[in-house]
C-alpha cells in the first residue's frame, strides 16, 4: 500500500487591492472567472459602487503625499515595481494564458512587454517636465515660467477585450497617469481580472504607497459610472468601456463625467484596433496634467 496521500491544491483567494489593503468587496459576493474555453478559473470579488467610492477615498488621501514626491523618486517607485514583476514573471504569463487563451510563449511576451513598459514610464518620470512645461517670451521685466502638476484622482475603466489586455494594456494605461503624480481607480477587465489582482500584490511590495493604485474587479456597468459622477475625481480614462459595455456606454460615461467637469480619455470606435505591443508615446503622459504658469520680476 502507498505511503504517498494525495493532497489539495490551495487554491487563491483573490481580493480587491484598495488603500494598499486587501478587502473583500463589500458585498461579499464573487463571481466565476472563466479561461477562454469557458472553464473555471477562480472567484474574484463583485466590487460595488460601495467598493468605488471607498476606493476614491484611499486615493484622494494619497494625493498630497504622491503628488509631493519627487519625480526621480516616482521613477525610483515605478522601477520598483517592474523588478517585482519580473520575479513573478511565471506567475502572471500562467495567468495571462489562461486568462487571454493565448500560448505560453505568447503569453510570456507579453508579461515581458508589460514589465519593460513599468521600465519606461519610470524613466520618463523626472523627464515629462522638460516637454510639457518651460519658459514663456513675454513683452516686460519679468520670468513667466509654466510647470506641470498632476490632475489629481483618475478614473479609469481598464482595456477589456483582445490579447494583451489584462495585463499589457492594464500596466499601459495605470503606469502613464501614476509617473507624472496622479492616483487612480481603476475597473480591471471584468471578463480577464486574474492578471490585475495579482498586481495589487506586486504593488504592495514595490514601494508604492497605499492609495495610489486601487484595483476593482466586477461588473464594469456598476463600478464606471461611479467613478464618471463621483465629484472627488478629476478624470476618467474610458478606454476599456465600448468593450465591456457596448458602444452606448461611453457617451453615457461621458455625460456623467461633463456634469464635474473631468478631463477624459475616449475610448477607440474599435476596441480591438489598440495594439498595446506598440511604442506607448506621450501621449497618456500628458493627459492628466495641470499646467501652472508663475510670474516672477526680474532682478536688477
Amino acid at each position: 500500500m502507498s505511503d504517498v496521500v494525495s493532497r489539495l491544491d490551495v487554491l487563491k483567494t483573490y481580493k480587491l487591492y484598495v488603500g494598499g489593503k486587501f478587502p473583500r468587496s463589500e458585498s461579499g459576493r464573487v463571481y466565476e472567472v472563466t479561461d477562454a474555453k469557458g472553464e473555471w478559473l477562480a472567484n474574484a470579488p463583485l466590487g460595488t459602487r460601495k467598493d468605488a467610492r471607498d476606493a476614491v477615498v484611499a486615493a484622494r488621501a494619497a494625493v498630497k503625499g504622491w503628488a509631493g514626491t519627487t519625480a526621480y523618486n516616482r521613477g525610483q517607485v515605478l522601477y520598483r515595481v517592474a523588478e517585482m514583476l519580473q520575479g513573478r514573471r511565471e506567475q502572471f504569463a500562467a495567468e495571462v494564458a489562461l486568462s487571454e487563451g493565448v500560448g505560453p510563449k505568447k503569453a510570456a511576451a507579453l508579461v515581458d512587454a508589460a514589465i519593460d513598459r513599468w521600465v519606461w514610464y519610470a524613466g520618463w518620470t523626472d523627464k515629462v517636465a522638460q516637454i510639457a512645461g518651460g519658459a514663456n517670451p513675454v513683452a516686460g521685466p519679468y520670468f513667466n515660467l509654466s510647470t506641470p502638476e498632476p490632475t489629481g484622482v483618475v478614473g479609469i475603466v481598464a482595456p477589456q477585450a483582445g490579447y494583451g489586455h489584462s495585463l499589457l494594456g492594464l500596466v499601459s494605461v495605470i503606469a502613464p497617469a501614476i509617473a507624472t503624480g496622479n492616483t487612480v481607480v481603476v475597473a480591471a477587465a471584468a471578463d480577464a481580472p486574474l492578471p490585475a489582482l495579482s498586481l495589487g500584490e506586486v504593488l504592495a511590495t514595490s514601494d508604492v504607497p497605499g492609495g495610489v493604485v486601487n484595483l476593482l474587479s466586477g461588473r464594469t456597468a456598476d463600478i464606471a459610472p461611479t467613478l464618471a459622477s463621483h465629484q472627488d475625481v478629476n478624470a476618467v480614462d474610458l478606454t476599456g468601456a465600448i468593450a465591456a459595455d457596448g458602444p452606448g456606454a461611453a457617451g453615457a460615461l461621458e455625460t456623467l463625467a461633463a456634469d464635474t467637469l473631468k478631463r477624459v480619455i475616449r475610448p477607440e470606435l474599435d476596441p480591438f484596433a489598440q495594439d498595446w505591443t506598440n511604442a506607448p508615446g506621450t501621449d497618456r503622459l500628458l493627459s492628466f496634467l495641470e499646467t501652472k504658469t508663475v510670474w516672477h520680476p526680474m532682478g536688477i
